[in-house]
Order: structure tokens, then C-alpha cells, then sequence
């Protein structure tokens, strides 16, 4: 039996580049984004830096260890039901018992919100529109 299962839509990054998101150890987080938040791994090479393309839907993102400080970045995803979203995320091992919504207006859109912080400290909003 198969759990129901969100649809990301969009993904914007919160610095420059959804592709260049820093990580410090690529092989220690790589787990996390491929059993917990649903992500497939379709590319990774070594050099000049470890490196790895991951997706999801329609949604692709870049996962560096460029220097950066992963504290200070992330993305918006775009997802068809963000209820939906946490059940699954949370069926799939995510260590939280409530989801903590928000809501949030974005210029003439109002969004249903959950925050997750994956263990690099990249931090992911995940957003449906309510109007």
C-alpha cells in the first residue's frame, strides 16, 4: 500500500542558486535528503568539489561543500499540500510530532508553511498556496 505522497512544484533558493547549496560533508547528509525528504540522487562527482544532484518531482537542487555556510542558505519549495508533505516526511523517519504550520503572505499570496532544517543546517520552507 502506497501513502499518499506530495508534489513539488518550485523551488527558490534564498541566496542565489538552488544548484550551489553548501553543505560541509556531502556523504553524511546525502541520507537525510534521499530517505527523508524523498530526494533522488541523479548525480554526484568528486571534483573540484564533492558534489551532488538531487530530485525530486519537478524540483532540482545542487548540494555543495563549497564553503559556504549552510546556516545562512536554503530554499522555498512549492508543494501541492503541505499537510500531506509532513505525513509523509514524518513517515519516512523525520523526528517531529507536530508540524508546526504558519502562514505567511508573499506579495498577493498567502502560504500554509512548514520549516525544516536538514542536520547540515540548510533550512527548508515548504509552502501551498491558500489563495
Amino acid at each position: 500500500m502506497n501513502e499518499p505522497k506530495a508534489i513539488l512544484k518550485n523551488a527558490w533558493p534564498y541566496q542565489q542558486d538552488t544548484m550551489n547549496l553548501p553543505v560541509r560533508n556531502l556523504k553524511i547528509v546525502l541520507p537525510f535528503y534521499e530517505n527523508i525528504l524523498g530526494f533522488r540522487l541523479t548525480s554526484r562527482h568528486d571534483t573540484p568539489n564533492s558534489a551532488a544532484t538531487l530530485s525530486r518531482d519537478a524540483v532540482q537542487i545542487g548540494l555543495v561543500e563549497n564553503g559556504g555556510d549552510p546556516t545562512q542558505d536554503g530554499c522555498f519549495f512549492e508543494v501541492d499540500d503541505v499537510q500531506t508533505l509532513f505525513a509523509e516526511l514524518k513517515a519516512r523517519g523525520l523526528p517531529r510530532e507536530q508540524p508546526e504550520f504558519s502562514q505567511q503572505q508573499h506579495g498577493n499570496v498567502l502560504w500554509k508553511v512548514l520549516f525544516i532544517v536538514a542536520p547540515d543546517g540548510l533550512c527548508y520552507c515548504y509552502g501551498e498556496r491558500q489563495n
